[in-house]
């Protein structure tokens, strides 16, 4: 194939504007903190912030929409340092909510693999899904037909099993369905989704009431192939980077010290990831995202210091200079630079001074090939390492196993376990859109106008948790709220439940919905239009839903428990009984 001269910033523009002119409409570029989606830790891909639209809802901008999306993924952090995987990545997709279908989705990727892109039909490989008794779904033989119409080869053109070609839910529950995949050198590059399943809570996968098309092309691998590239972090979004690093470290990157090579593009993609997700508010520390955070940045100091980057050398600041650089169209980067260096710098002190003694205790805690749980919680609360790290040190150094079903024990002493990150979910949002975690999610609202209102009109929203049986609420407040005060909020909105107020949703402009006094907290994630749920003149906020359509639908609200979630901000869990 031959080498197309394209850069990261070229590409999404020639994607965005062929979408475009295809009568799409570009959404904002959504926050990396999910809103609605209990089930994930981070956003990892562009169908996540549209799960409600995806199942129903009206989206303010249309049935056609293209963006592209940043995107966390923490499940291969241990493939980070090979050539193609990444922490931090920009996915590329386009959207059909119940319009357009396979036909029309697959002829669009075609045209813009073959005309846009200039990529050769006899270079490209399909796969297709084979087909799956076990859940009741026939072999995909239309997706097939439709690329060999199109000129694509049949020996280019592979049926593959449900574990290769089949995407979703994004998590227990949700719009699900087959996929095709395309191919260039090897590497896939695109997929298109065809969502005509909702797998139930039975596990049962039942047609949707709307089928929708989701899209996803990775812009990392995409350059890099297009450029005849075989390493992404060669690819102009990774190499100063590397630069960077090949400066601070007086090694070279590619030379035939693999391990090298492997420690340079960890610690390009862990710091890069870190610049985004502390960008987003998230600093570090052992619960939740701050978990991960903080593993990131640990991970990528430790490898510095194997390639023998001396531990008072300041290593993340200037990768944070060239991140800046490289995308300097994310406002969010650019207004929160001097936070995100403060904060690699804060972390990067604390480990500094605890990573030698810590690597000494672990090395004799290596001794006899077996790290109990109880060492390594030792290492983690006194040292700051987290077991994921423990592992990884214990394993390449040593040869030694790690009690881990032990180490969660000693964890389960000291922390509320459902607030650790550790197990990989970060509990927020909505678990479902069931009917009744759709009465909390309206009872939530009414909750916050009522804590507005009686308590402190400066209270915001700090994140959510809402399944069937109950719903969790974090705001800005820094105490504790006394008992009349709950039983005033409890009042409130009871009282807004008898009155049997209807709940209106409105499509506006992000400009009249500020007008109008809505609330919200996320700004930067909102497109051109946004929806508007208000309920008479108590509760008026900038939401994706779903909501009843009348408070008498709610039944009786409590409060049940309060406590503290953090410096200055509390939490309320309620029921509806």
């Amino acid at each position: 194939m031959p080498k197309m001269k394209i850069n990261r910033k070229e590409l999404i523009k020639k994607y965005i504007e062929f979408f475009k002119s295809k009568n799409h409409k570009e959404i904002k570029n959504s926050s990396l903190i999910p809103e609605n989606d209990p089930t994930v830790l981070f956003t990892t891909a562009g169908m996540h912030p549209l799960v409600p639209f995806l199942l129903g809802e009206k989206h303010p901008q249309g049935k056609r929409l293209v963006n592209v999306q940043k995107c966390i993924r923490t499940q291969d952090i241990d493939e980070v340092g090979d050539s193609f995987h990444h922490t931090f990545f920009e996915m590329l997709g386009n959207w059909s909510l119940g319009d357009y279908w396979k036909q029309e989705a697959i002829e669009m990727s075609f045209n813009f693999l073959t005309k846009e892109l200039k990529i050769p039909r006899e270079e490209i490989f399909i796969t297709c899904f084979k087909g799956d008794k076990s859940i009741n779904v026939d072999k995909d033989t239309i997706s097939a037909e439709i690329w060999e119409k199109l000129g694509i080869k049949k020996n280019n053109i592979k049926f593959l099993e449900k574990k290769d070609n089949w995407w979703g839910p994004a998590g227990e529950t949700g719009p699900c369905g087959p996929d095709t995949e395309m191919f260039v050198k090897g590497i896939e590059i695109w997929n298109d989704v065809f969502m005509q399943y909702e797998k139930s809570k039975n596990k049962k996968f039942i047609p949707a009431t709307q089928k929708n098309v989701d899209t996803g092309m990775g812009v990392e691998r995409t350059v890099t192939i297009l450029s005849g590239l075989n390493d992404n972090y060669l690819a102009d979004m990774w190499l100063p980077l590397i630069k960077q690093i090949e400066k601070i470290s007086k090694k070279k990157y590619g030379s035939k010290d693999k391990e090298t090579t492997k420690a340079m593009r960890i610690i390009a993609d862990h710091i890069k990831a870190a610049v985004f997700i502390i960008a987003e508010g998230i600093v570090p520390s052992n619960t939740e995202q701050g978990y991960v955070l903080r593993r990131l940045i640990r991970r990528a100091i430790r490898y510095g210091k194997k390639l023998g980057i001396p531990l008072d050398k300041d290593l993340t600041t200037p990768i944070v200079e060239e991140t800046l650089k490289i995308y300097k169209d994310y406002e969010i980067l650019n207004n929160n630079k001097q936070k995100i260096i403060d904060e690699l710098n804060k972390e990067e002190d604390k480990f500094e001074k605890t990573l030698e003694e810590g690597l000494r205790k672990l090395k004799k805690m290596a001794g006899n090939k077996k790290i109990s749980g109880k060492d390594a919680f030792l290492l983690y609360q006194s040292y700051g390492f987290p077991i994921e790290m423990t592992q990884e040190i214990a394993t390449e150094e040593w040869s030694a196993s790690v009690d881990f079903a032990g180490f969660q024990k000693e964890l389960a002493r000291h922390q509320e376990l459902s607030r650790t990150a550790s197990a990989g979910r970060f509990k927020s949002g909505l678990a479902d859109h069931s009917e009744q975690t759709t009465k909390l999610h309206t009872a939530a609202h009414l909750m916050l106008a009522g804590l507005r209102k009686l308590i402190n009109p400066d209270i915001e929203q700090r994140g959510s948790n809402i399944n069937a049986e109950r719903l969790r609420f974090d705001f800005t407040f820094d105490r504790k709220l006394e008992e009349k005060e709950i039983k005033k909020i409890e009042d409130f909105v009871n009282s807004a439940i008898s009155q049997k107020i209807d709940v209106e949703k409105k499509e506006m402009s992000l400009d009249e919905a500020k007008k109008s006094g809505a609330l919200g907290i996320f700004e930067d994630k909102y497109g051109d239009k946004v929806s508007v749920y208000k309920v008479g003149q108590i509760s008026n906020e900038i939401c994706a839903g779903p909501h009843v359509s009348n408070t008498k639908e709610l039944g009786k609200f409590k409060i049940t428990k309060q406590d503290s979630s953090g410096a200055g901000v509390r939490r309320i869990k309620a029921v509806l009984e």
